[in-house]
């Protein structure tokens, strides 16, 4: 438990350092950060995210990519192509040859997709990746 804890502690810190430097403002900071953490520790209960490797789960990775890169896989899904997007494909396991196909469908669904909320987005993505 303690393990969880410092880890989620690490994240937490982490996502809030590069908010800090991409210029979000604060009163945004605080809001992502604390909505995403209580995302994640509320949709676990019972469960742990971290093997005893202290690696994530596979079944967790979709989530904590999202949480953590949310900013740049918006901006890749708008421009239909990018380092972000094509991360989150081979996230959903998808093949080099449905990668284009993904990025043109996530860039056509883009407004939809901006506006779920965050476990709409992913079933969303999921959907797309068919």
């Amino acid at each position: 438990m303690r393990q969880i804890r410092t880890r989620l502690s690490t994240l937490i810190c982490m996502t809030a350092l590069m908010l800090f430097a991409a210029g979000c403002t604060l009163k945004a900071t605080v809001k992502e950060t604390t909505d995403t953490t209580s995302n994640v520790t509320g949709t676990t209960s019972g469960r742990t995210w971290f093997t005893e490797d202290g690696l994530l789960h596979p079944e967790h990775k979709l989530t904590a990519f999202m949480a953590f890169n949310q900013t740049n896989v918006e901006q890749d899904m708008a421009r239909g192509q990018g380092e972000y997007v094509t991360s989150l494909g081979t996230l959903l396991e998808l093949s080099n040859d449905q990668q284009a196909a993904f990025h043109a469908k996530a860039q056509g669904a883009f407004a939809t997709l901006m506006t779920s909320d965050h476990e709409a987005r992913l079933q969303q993505l999921r959907m797309l990746a068919r």
